[in-house]
């Protein structure tokens, strides 16, 4: 609305005469001219300026006539003809040319247009004013900033502060975060609490729900089906079910002498039918499936026994620190072993030697994480002493992608929930390194350090553009990632898949030369063993030759007890040979055939 304001008087005050008087001028200022500055100023001449002592406050609106407008034109396609010749009429504009052709001032008309004419066209066509620059050049996107910023922090309640050891997101958008609180210092375990949280993350100054088992709790894990129910492995290495709506006790616990000999550090959901199965892993070596309906006794039980897997003996297993489960790919698993193994096993094998039948030497120490791409799922990224490697199911002996080797241990790993190649890794030192293999390969793309205390672990949430990052000291910090680590560009996928195939090919062709010149060494290692046995045994017979010879040669004795001992075997040979001749001869008599002579 446009704001008035309208002076109101008598219609009596309208047309009465001004009433003005005489009165003699006053001076307000008088500013005396200096001649000295009349150089720094030129002259305007004419000039019209006008002067109010005041300033103007008033307003006033004047209606104007309207002026009416009209566009017109015209097609001009050819000019200058008479108006008595009809410009469509072929003979007519023919016999009008040649009129005009034959007139004498025809030539020297056309000779003065014409230089002028010729010189506007070559000046024209020197820059061509509709030229479109840059046209075969493909746009070049904006290289985004990267960046990220500490949204919330989420605080351990208890005044003694315990350590992180799992986080787990809601499947509901990720509104709550679980955080599981343990301990590692089985010393100190004595004395702290034993609870678990559970953060609306909208509030960080309260924790939403606190559970309260009887022993601390390693991990916990969201239903990706339901909201309200958890599953969680606690130190005494039994597993137990929660359900939420039902209050901050667990549902149901499983027995000990069923569950592991270890502390339980990993536990996951899996695709089932019902939703209600699980699976869990230790430092025992062992895993175990289990369903909540019934969770006194596990319904599959696996040990990773990797030199007699048909034994199953607990006493040979291989402590797991890993563990992973992709929904698409049904009943395949992954774990990372204490020795740097990792193995991709499946469910479905037969036996439990083909459960674990590949293997990959992946880390030199033990394996901290172990995360399949959600995009790629044959490529997964395993994290373990001061390096992270990116691998592919089709090179068992070599990773295709690492990272160069950190200053301090990693802690964590994990592939981010939107965009498919940023990982992010964990450090001793408090920081969090965002890599991203398309941007670059040797150096992380973003480096912030989140605190001073060491980092535990990290969970992306599902839309990417957050993460739960935790610390050694009890607090877990919600960090936001700009566009550039969140969302995929137009190219991504194809750029990302043809890095990973080219990876994967040279890796191969790697192998195989390894492989072969493997094979060379080993055959040409029998060759030469071959060739050094025969040249031993060959000095060995030309030893005893020669002091055979020199034994007869010194005693005639032994030469004369040799040829009797030579003699002696010649005659029994000779007898044995009549006496089978014999035997053949009389059975073919009593058969009533004539013998033979």
């Amino acid at each position: 609305m446009e704001t008035q304001y309208v002076y109101t008087k008598s219609r009596a005050q309208f047309g009465r005469w001004c009433s003005f008087s005489d009165s003699g001028p006053n001076t307000m200022v008088n500013i005396q001219s200096e001649p000295s500055l009349m150089h720094n100023f030129i002259r305007k001449n004419p000039i019209t300026q006008g002067t109010q002592c005041s300033k103007i406050f008033a307003q006033h609106e004047v209606n104007t006539t309207t002026a009416t407008y009209k566009e017109g034109g015209m097609h001009h396609v050819e000019g200058g003809w008479p108006k008595d010749v009809n410009t469509h009429d072929l003979e007519q504009t023919v016999r009008y040319r040649r009129k005009i052709e034959k007139d004498e001032l025809y030539i020297h008309t056309m000779l003065q247009l014409l230089p002028p004419m010729e010189h506007y066209i070559l000046q024209n066509n020197v820059c061509d004013i509709y030229e479109q620059y840059f046209h075969d050049t493909e746009a070049a996107p904006l290289v985004q900033k990267t960046f990220s910023r500490t949204v919330n922090v989420y605080r351990d309640p208890l005044p003694v502060k315990r350590s992180i050891t799992h986080m787990s997101w809601s499947p509901d958008q990720g509104t709550r975060l679980a955080v599981s609180y343990c301990d590692t210092d089985f010393k100190r375990t004595m004395n702290s609490s034993p609870y678990s949280y559970i953060w609306d993350v909208e509030n960080p100054n309260n924790p939403f729900m606190a559970l309260k088992p009887f022993c601390p709790n390693l991990t916990m894990e969201y239903n990706p089906k339901d909201s309200n129910a958890l599953v969680s492995g606690m130190t005494s290495g039994q597993v137990a079910s929660w359900d939420i709506r039902r209050g901050s006790e667990p549902v149901e616990t499983s027995l000990v002498e069923h569950s592991h000999r270890e502390p339980c550090s990993k536990v996951l959901w899996i695709n089932s039918k019902t939703g209600t199965e699980f699976f869990s892993a230790s430092n025992d070596g062992q895993i175990k499936w289990w369903d909540t309906r019934k969770l006194q006794s596990p319904t599959e039980n696996l040990v990773i026994d990797l030199l007699k897997p048909e034994e199953q003996d607990v006493g040979r297993a291989t402590g797991i620190s890993a563990l992973q489960f992709e929904p698409s790919m049904g009943t395949r698993f992954m774990c990372g072993l204490e020795n740097g193994l990792v193995i991709s096993g499946n469910r479905k094998g037969k036996t439990p030697g083909e459960k674990i039948a590949t293997r990959f030497k992946a880390q030199y120490g033990p394996v901290i994480s172990v995360e399949r791409n959600p995009t790629f799922v044959k490529n997964f990224l395993t994290v373990g002493d001061w390096t992270a490697r990116i691998w592919s199911e089709d090179c068992r002996e070599s990773c295709i992608a690492w990272t160069p080797g950190h200053r301090d241990l990693l802690t964590s790993g994990a592939w981010s929930a939107t965009r498919f190649s940023v990982f992010f890794l964990t450090k001793m030192d408090g920081t969090l390194d965002v890599w991203d293999i398309l941007v670059q390969q040797d150096s992380p793309v973003l480096s912030v350090k989140v605190c001073d205390e060491a980092l535990t672990c990290i969970r992306p949430h599902v839309e990417g553009n957050l993460a739960a990052v935790a610390s050694r000291n009890g607090t877990a910090y919600l960090v936001e990632f700009s566009e550039a680590l969140t969302i995929n560009q137009k190219n991504d996928k194809l750029l990302l898949t043809a890095l990973l195939e080219r990876e994967t090919r040279r890796e191969k062709v790697i192998e195989a030369k390894n492989r072969e010149t493997r094979l060379k060494l080993k055959t040409g290692r029998l060759e030469a063993e071959t060739e050094t046995q025969e040249s031993l045994n060959a000095k060995l017979d030309a030893s005893k030759a020669i002091e055979s010879q020199k034994a007869t040669e010194a005693d005639p004795l032994i030469i004369q007890c040799e040829l009797d001992y030579q003699q002696a075997v010649d005659a029994e040979i000779v007898r044995q040979t009549s006496m089978e001749n014999s035997e053949v001869n009389n059975n073919t008599v009593q058969n009533g055939l004539p013998a033979a002579h």
